[in-house]
């Protein structure tokens, strides 16, 4: 199996496949989606993880999400929410080594019960009992 890292996906654009773009950042559909249109926003500049963005990588990342979005609205009506994460770190599941987000449209009945979202990363904790 290729290394993704070696040398890293993320930063040969053109591999990746650009849906969107400016300055210091872009947006590619998921390889591996999690639901259609799973896409990911990336920053041009190759760094390890979101603590490592700039304030002006940050705005251009989130610039893109909004446009993504957007576009994925238009595209789908039946897209009723969204999760958007990254993961920091190998212990997090971070496989590809360059900061990313993962904006993913969610859909009514994608799944059973999808409260606790993104808390279903550890599943014994997805779901919870309010004590109030």
């Amino acid at each position: 199996m290729k290394d993704p890292n070696n040398p890293c996906l993320f930063c040969n654009v053109k591999k990746s496949g650009c849906a969107h773009e400016n300055e210091l950042a872009y947006a590619s559909y998921d390889s591996y989606p999690v639901s259609e249109h799973h896409c990911l926003i990336i920053p041009k500049r190759h760094i390890k993880d979101y603590f490592d963005l700039s304030n002006d990588e940050l705005i251009a990342c989130n610039d893109l999400l909004k446009i993504v979005k957007k576009e994925i609205t238009n595209k789908d009506p039946l897209v009723k929410g969204f999760n958007l994460g990254t993961n920091i770190g190998i212990v997090s599941g971070q496989s590809i080594l360059h900061c990313h987000f993962h904006l993913i449209p969610r859909r009514e009945g994608d799944v059973d019960n999808p409260q606790g979202g993104v808390r279903s990363v550890i599943p014994d904790k997805q779901h919870y009992k309010r004590n109030n």
